[in-house]
């Protein structure tokens, strides 16, 4: 019942957050100056009018905004804008799964990379490992993806040619572009992990386990880790919303179609409905990560479900 009611929480606190990430995308859309149908050249009056009455711009925005609930009610996010001929849905269905693949590889080479590195400087701690990896993991933070990528596509891609610099045509082209994103999020892993893990094995019940003479490693796994964990798995959804966002540079450096590339053009252009569409998504995705990561922590640590 505990748990039941837990999730239940969980989820109404998602769908209101929803509703105000869409609700505000909407407006601030709107406030924006410009328009979608500004053009270098000059369009008649009476042709712009008539674009604002097909696409339901003339009327209060009030009303826009319950039509367009009720339209993403059905799943329908709307045609779009700047790609004449084509809905969000299918501009969205194109280029998601590649910022999607993105994030999901980064994410994997970060938890890779930053978990054991954590682990290993608390286990080594003060010594010259833990201050090495720990001023690595600095270095690592400091480094921006955008300037990341460009070094990693210098050396590996146009030097040393092991990967394409650009494009989306086979499996080498968003190899570069997964570790940039892995690199810069395994840094914040790593401090993270090891500070939660030494918070751990500075507890009454580590002592124990080894003065009972516990084996290093088993006090390290099997009794630390998981409560060491916990704390980078609350990090996940947000990490995970991080690498997806990040992916925006990444695709620009990388030459790679992802919703990145859509959605600066829908901001730069005025396409609402991208632009809304483009939030939304990103938006149900952090939303059901952070979901799925409150359920993990709260089966990790049951004390979580009473302090929510």
């Amino acid at each position: 019942m505990e748990t039941a009611r837990f999730l239940l929480s969980r989820f109404a606190q998602s769908l209101f957050a929803l509703l105000c990430i869409v609700t505000i995308t909407f407006f601030l859309a709107r406030l924006a100056p410009g328009g979608p149908f500004l053009d270098e050249k000059k369009i008649p009056e009476h042709l712009v009018e008539q674009m604002k009455r097909n696409y339901g711009f003339d009327k209060p925005l009030p009303v826009q905004y319950a039509t367009y609930l009720g339209r993403l009610a059905r799943g329908d996010l709307g045609p779009s804008l700047g790609n004449k001929g084509f809905t969000v849905n299918e501009v969205i269905a194109e280029g998601f799964p590649v910022s999607f693949m993105l994030g999901i590889c980064g994410l994997v080479i970060a938890l890779a990379i930053g978990i054991p590195a954590g682990v290993f400087a608390a286990a080594k701690r003060n010594t010259i490992v833990d201050y090495a990896l720990m001023a690595l993991a600095m270095i690592g933070i400091c480094l921006p993806t955008f300037v990341i990528a460009p070094l990693l596509g210098e050396i590996f891609a146009l030097e040393l040619g092991w990967f394409d610099v650009a494009l989306w045509q086979n499996s080498s082209a968003w190899i570069l572009g997964s570790v940039t994103l892995g690199l810069y999020y395994s840094a914040y892993i790593a401090r993270l992990t090891r500070g939660s893990m030494l918070d751990v094995l500075s507890q009454d019940f580590i002592r124990t386990a080894k003065a009972k003479g516990v084996p290093p490693l088993a006090v390290l796994f099997k009794h630390a880790f998981r409560g060491g964990i916990t704390p980078v798995v609350a990090f996940l959804g947000p990490a995970l919303a991080g690498l997806i966002g990040g992916s925006f540079v990444v695709e620009t450096v990388f030459g790679l179609p992802g919703l990145g590339q859509h959605f600066i053009k829908a901001a730069t252009n005025r396409d609402y409905w991208l632009i809304n569409g483009t939030v939304t998504v990103f938006a149900v995705l952090i939303l059901v990560m952070n979901f799925l990561v409150d359920v993990l922590q709260a089966w990790l640590d049951p004390r979580t479900r009473a302090a929510r």
